[in-house]
């Protein structure tokens, strides 16, 4: 019987002991930036990297103004689609999920925000920040209604707050929108978020968050896609586009100086990336580009100014409506671009005053202009004056070596005199 105890016990000692839970990993992708191309394809980068690497669910920390409808769907249907949950929580306090951040807020699997943050404002506006007339209005304005409400609905919160969103610009703060049932908790920091949201059971796809204590991994956009979102502000494109042109003009008409032709050419890269990424009206493009060249054109042809003045009218007005098509609020500002154009316009005025100044001087070149010069004698009745040979003819007698000033010019034969003469 003892040795049957002792082999129990000696059993018991070899079986390991059931493993500890793995500790859960929540990745924390930061997005405080316009809703676009750039942060779009970052956002969605970090999604299926949280998928693929084992995190227990994806928690966005959203503080954005929202941003082109066409990248905010992007981001929606990559929520919809992950195969781990998705969590928004907009903050820290003083965030904001507005416009094309309401959709990415409303898509989450669970949707949070901090006590002091707000939600909404998702009325759909034109290029200039201004209402849409008419027929095409409520076009957008039903579509985009639809499409926030059923995101609401299937995710058992407030749809008919979500129509209003669309249609009255309807705007919460975190209480509101608890109370109202626009959001599923309200949390002052992530960690007490996933303390806070373990065990919940998300609808509709019916996950049930792990996210007590869990290990947090956070990540942010880097240099790249922050110098890349900026590009892609329409006012630097257009004044990237126009160094360009003036780079590549300048190295165009002075062949080899180099520098500015290297500069205006990633000037002109960067801004063709732009024009890759907004909506590009070929209008306003072909305007600066007739400016430019009327521009160009009135530095040889004397037209009293009157194609300086086309010119900078056509590339101003090329600017405004480089970008119309864009939404909000990816448009020109209008007071940069009189800006721009009235200091480009007065840069124009300088330099061809100087150039008409410099035609109408009397020419300084030619035979004449070597009178008064200094030369060396060289023998033979010749000097050596301005790197050429002349004969030379003198009251004094001169030995070669000896330095002389050009006196006076007589066809082929300078009249000269020693220096110390």
């Amino acid at each position: 019987m003892k040795r049957l105890l002792v082999a129990v016990f000696l059993l018991t000692l070899a079986v390991p002991a059931p493993a500890a839970a793995a500790r859960p990993k929540v990745l924390a992708i930061h997005f405080k930036a316009d809703v676009n191309p750039v942060t779009q394809d970052w956002l969605n980068h970090q999604l299926t990297h949280a998928q693929d690497n084992g995190y227990s669910a994806a928690a966005i920390v959203l503080d954005t103004p929202g941003g082109l409808a066409e990248s905010m769907r992007k981001i929606v249907e990559r929520e919809l689609s992950l195969r781990i949950p998705v969590i928004v929580w907009v903050g820290p306090n003083g965030a904001r999920a507005a416009s094309a951040g309401v959709w990415i807020a409303q898509a989450a699997d669970l949707l949070a925000m901090a006590p002091q943050t707000n939600i909404g404002s998702s009325t759909p506006i034109n290029s200039n920040g201004q209402n849409i007339d008419s027929d095409l209005r409520r076009k957008v304005v039903n579509d985009a209604a639809a499409s926030l409400r059923g995101l609401a609905e299937s995710h058992g919160r407030n749809a008919q707050w979500a129509d209003a969103a669309v249609r009255k610009a309807s705007n919460l703060d975190a209480k509101e929108a608890l109370e109202q049932n626009v959001i599923d908790m309200i949390a002052p920091t992530l960690p007490a978020l996933l303390n806070k949201a373990d065990g919940y059971v998300t609808v509709p796809r019916h996950f049930t968050l792990h996210t007590k204590n869990a290990e947090i991994d956070e990540v942010s956009p880097g240099f790249l896609t922050r110098f890349l979102s900026t590009l892609i502000d329409p006012n630097i494109v257009g004044l990237l586009f126009l160094a360009g042109l003036a780079g590549l003009g300048f190295e165009l008409f002075h062949p080899g100086v180099v520098i500015p032709g290297a500069f205006g050419a990633i000037c002109m890269l960067c801004a063709l990336f732009g024009f890759s990424v907004l909506p590009l009206s070929w209008g306003g493009l072909m305007l600066v580009l007739l400016g430019a060249a009327l521009l160009v054109v009135d530095a040889h042809v004397p037209t009293h100014g009157a194609l300086t003045l086309s010119g900078l009218v056509a590339i101003g007005v090329g600017l405004v409506t480089l970008f119309h098509k864009a939404p909000a609020p990816y448009h020109t500002s209008i007071p940069l671009v009189v800006t721009v154009t009235a200091l480009l316009g007065g840069f124009w005025a300088l330099a061809i005053a100087k150039a008409v100044a410099v035609r109408r001087q009397p020419a300084s070149v030619g035979p004449q202009q070597i009178v008064g010069m200094e030369g060396v004698v060289r023998g033979d009745g010749q000097v050596f004056v301005h790197g050429e040979l002349w004969r030379a003819r003198s009251t004094d007698s001169l030995h070669a070596g000896e330095r002389v000033r050009v006196a006076a010019l007589d066809g082929l034969t300078l009249d000269v005199h020693r220096i110390d003469a």
